[in-house]
């Protein structure tokens, strides 16, 4: 009986890790810039090996607006060889702005969402580093923000 539960503890305990190695989680930086957006805090939720969902907190204080959006992607993840990857997604998002220079009696903040796509490559090293770097086209839907931006980042990420 001793034996059984042992065998039965050890049998669930392999399990649980064979399955927390499986999925990823990676926090980070992603830096760039479109716009005025430049830092962005990054985390990554891996679904599986090949799907992973990627969620940015993005901030900015500059002389003409102060701003913060939340992107959310939906991302497909190929290798190409050994640690390098790349991928593809699509997403979207939410945006506020507050403009600082408005002449009295004006609304001097907007809130707008926009669709993104995003393409990159990454390299993710043997200790839990990952390093990337994509492009990713912003579809903006908004009285001010109704325009297409481009936005170019490199991605510095911890997986745990």
């Amino acid at each position: 009986m001793k034996k059984l539960i042992l065998c039965s503890i050890a049998l669930i305990g392999f399990a649980i890790s064979a399955n927390a190695q499986e999925e990823k989680n990676a926090i980070g930086l992603r830096l760039g810039d479109s716009d005025g957006f430049g830092t962005e805090v990054s985390y990554q939720r891996y679904l599986n090996e090949k799907n992973r969902l990627e969620f940015d907190l993005g901030w900015r204080s500059s002389n003409n607006f102060d701003a913060f959006r939340l992107t959310g992607l939906y991302q497909w993840v190929w290798n190409i060889d050994g640690g390098f990857n790349w991928y593809v997604g699509a997403g979207g998002g939410i945006a506020q702005v507050d403009f600082d220079n408005v002449p009295p009696g004006f609304d001097d903040s907007e809130t707008y969402v926009y669709a993104a796509g995003d393409i990159g490559i990454e390299y993710d090293f043997d200790f839990p580093l990952l390093l990337s770097l994509d492009f990713r086209p912003e579809f903006g839907f908004g009285d001010v923000n109704d325009d297409v931006d481009f936005d170019i980042a490199l991605g510095v990420r911890y997986q745990f």
